[in-house]
This record gives structure tokens, C-alpha cells and sequence, in this order.
């Protein structure tokens, strides 16, 4: 009976810390579902409206995420499944070296990353001709929705680490400082979805529209880039002063269970659970202490109590449950509940991943 009531406590009594055991085996297990329903890393993604081909942008999340768990855990079986995805694709982009949209970018970094595994310069010659494209304009307008900087920002710091070159921070800073002109709320430091939620658009409370997994793309892109920008790059203390500003909008939205509800600042607007901003949100935190940006004493808590939430997330079959489908406001993908399916799988793994990954890295 003892074992039975601690199991029914609600989570934001735990104390301990994550089981570093227990979360390598849960990634696994997650990462392992996913490839178990997806075993043909050629296959397109047919939904209702359209079909797909697999270097979209929700993929490329889940091989982020895979690619993290691979750097702690590496597996040849692992390694071959996303090689052969990237070389199924001919390491290109969805709609070609002059595609200007964000998502068709994300792939990118995997490709980068997979490059630094094995020095191939057919794994970076695509992508890298397709942001010289963007480098060689005055253009600056296209992230014209906040997702843009978690599936691009990524893309161009790898460049410009790996060729030492400031002309990739430099364009990446344009299209940011674009995108926050326009999406940014300076004062709740927190940002809208896109123009359509710009005031006077509220949430049924009257609040500003946050939408949680907009602002956790922000929140890992931040982390991502911060995580390999040198320290004196362009823009750099910009950055780190989004990402701290942010930090502290968002410690206080978390759900005393650990989630972070799918309208940051309205539980009314289809409140309740929901994994993938919460688990941005916890990859965010714990990379922020571990780089020594957020203080332990002030967001530990807050990282592990949001562990303990998505890790409940994680099925023994590895199916995550809670995750909010497609879209781009509380409303889209619903309803969010432990046994729905959301119309993409793969995203949702790839953010469950990024977040453990960091725990397992955390001191």
C-alpha cells in the first residue's frame, strides 16, 4: 500500500532528481516507437490534405532529438537510420537550394551534424548553397512566424562555426531582429505566434495569445545557438539576454504538475497537459544551468518537476502521450489527452529527446 500512495502523490512533491538510468532507458524507448511505426526512413508522410516527402521539418526535429540521444548513447543501428534518411534525400531541402522557408531549412541541421560524424562534403553542399542564397540578399522579412527560428537560427550558427565566417551570424541576426520587431512583447518577454495574435487579439481570459510550443521553438533555438556561438560572435549578449528574459517569463506559467499548458497564460483555452512545449521548455532550463546562464538555485526545480511531467508522458510501448498535433494555437490538434494521436509523431519524440538529452548531460 505505501508504494501505491507514493505513485497517486502529484508531482510537484518529488525531490529527487531524475533517475539517469531511467531517463537513458526512456529515450530508447520513445526513440524505439517511433522508428517501430516508421521503419522506412524513405516513405512520405501521407496526411488528409497532402503528402509530404520525409525531410520535412517535423522529421528533422526527431532526428535532432535522435542525434542528441546518439552523442550520449551511440548505436550503429541509429546511425544508419538517419544516414540513410539524409542520403535518401541527397542531403537536400523539400523545396529545393532556393527555398527561402524556414521549414524546409531544418533539415539542415542534421545534415551539419551528421557531417561532423563523417566528413562528406555531399552532406553540407546543399544546405550550405541554399543560405549562401539567403546570405547574398537584403531580404529579411521571411521568418514571418516564430517557429522559423528553431527549425533556421540552428542552421546558421553551424555554418558559421564551421566556416568562420560572421556572415552567417550576421544574416541571422537580420532575419531575428525582423521576426522580434514584429512578435515580440517586450515587456511580458514572451512572443506571439505570428501576426495573426498580435493584440487586439486576446485569450478568453483577456490575456495575451502565447501559444506554449511557439515559444518553446524560440526557447531551444536560443539554446541551440547560444550552445555552439562563439563568445565573441555578432549578437551574441542579445541572445543570452532573450533567452535569461525569457527564462523568467516562463518559471512562473509551469502548471504545479510540471506542464506548461498548450495557452501559456490562459488554463481556460483547452488547458491540461501537453509534452512538447513543456519538454522545450525543460531542454531550454537545463541547458541554460548547464551553460551557467540560468542559476540552479532559481530553475533546477522547475526543470526537474517538467522531467517528472513529460517523463509520466512516455507509454511502455514508447507512444508519448499528451502531445498537441500540428498548428500554430491552443485550439489546433485538439483534444490533447493521454491515448490521442497527434497527425505527426515525429516531432513530438524529437522535443521529448532533446530534453532528456540535456538532463542526461546535467551535472
Amino acid at each position: 500500500m505505501k508504494k501505491l500512495f507514493f505513485l497517486l502523490l502529484p508531482l510537484s512533491v518529488f525531490a529527487a532528481k531524475p533517475d539517469r538510468t531511467q531517463v537513458l532507458q526512456h529515450m530508447h524507448v520513445a526513440k524505439s516507437y517511433f522508428q517501430t511505426v516508421w521503419p522506412d526512413v524513405t516513405k512520405v508522410i501521407v496526411s488528409p490534405d497532402k503528402t509530404r516527402p520525409s525531410n520535412i521539418w517535423t522529421r528533422a526535429v526527431f532526428y535532432e532529438g535522435m542525434l542528441e540521444l546518439y552523442k550520449l548513447d551511440p548505436k550503429a543501428s541509429d546511425l544508419k537510420y538517419m544516414e540513410d534518411w539524409g542520403e535518401f534525400h541527397h542531403w537536400s531541402l523539400r523545396n529545393g537550394l532556393k527555398t527561402r522557408n524556414a521549414d524546409d531549412q531544418a533539415c539542415g541541421q542534421v545534415y551539419l551534424d551528421l557531417f561532423d560524424l563523417k566528413a562528406d562534403s555531399a552532406r553540407i553542399k546543399p544546405i550550405k548553397e541554399n543560405i549562401d542564397n539567403m546570405v547574398a540578399t537584403d531580404k529579411s522579412n521571411d521568418w514571418s512566424w516564430i517557429d522559423c527560428l528553431q527549425m533556421s537560427m540552428p542552421v546558421y550558427t553551424r555554418l558559421g562555426v564551421r566556416f568562420k565566417e560572421d556572415k552567417y551570424f550576421t544574416k541571422m541576426h537580420d532575419l531575428y531582429a525582423d521576426t522580434k520587431a514584429h512578435l515580440y512583447n517586450q515587456q511580458e518577454h514572451l512572443w506571439w505566434r505570428d501576426k495573426d495574435f498580435i493584440p487586439p487579439y486576446k485569450e478568453p481570459n483577456g490575456t495575451n495569445c502565447y501559444w506554449s510550443r511557439g515559444n518553446g521553438w524560440v526557447f531551444a533555438a536560443l539554446a541551440r545557438t547560444l550552445d555552439l556561438m562563439p563568445t565573441n560572435a555578432p549578437h551574441r549578449a542579445e541572445y543570452v539576454k532573450d533567452f535569461q528574459d525569457m527564462a523568467a517569463a516562463l518559471l512562473p506559467l509551469q502548471r504545479k504538475d510540471g506542464f506548461y499548458n498548450v495557452s501559456l497564460t490562459d488554463e481556460s483555452n483547452y488547458g491540461g497537459p501537453e509534452l512538447t512545449g513543456t519538454s522545450l521548455f525543460v531542454y531550454g532550463m537545463a541547458w541554460g544551468i548547464r551553460s551557467g546562464l540560468l542559476p540552479a538555485s532559481k530553475y533546477q526545480k522547475s526543470v526537474d518537476k517538467g522531467w517528472m511531467a513529460i517523463d509520466s508522458c512516455v507509454q511502455p510501448n514508447g507512444f508519448l502521450a499528451y502531445v498537441q498535433g500540428t498548428g500554430k494555437e491552443p485550439k489546433d490538434g485538439q483534444p490533447v489527452t493521454k491515448a490521442s494521436v497527434p497527425n505527426f509523431e515525429d516531432f513530438g519524440a524529437g522535443c521529448y529527446l532533446l530534453a532528456g538529452s540535456e538532463i542526461l548531460k546535467s551535472k
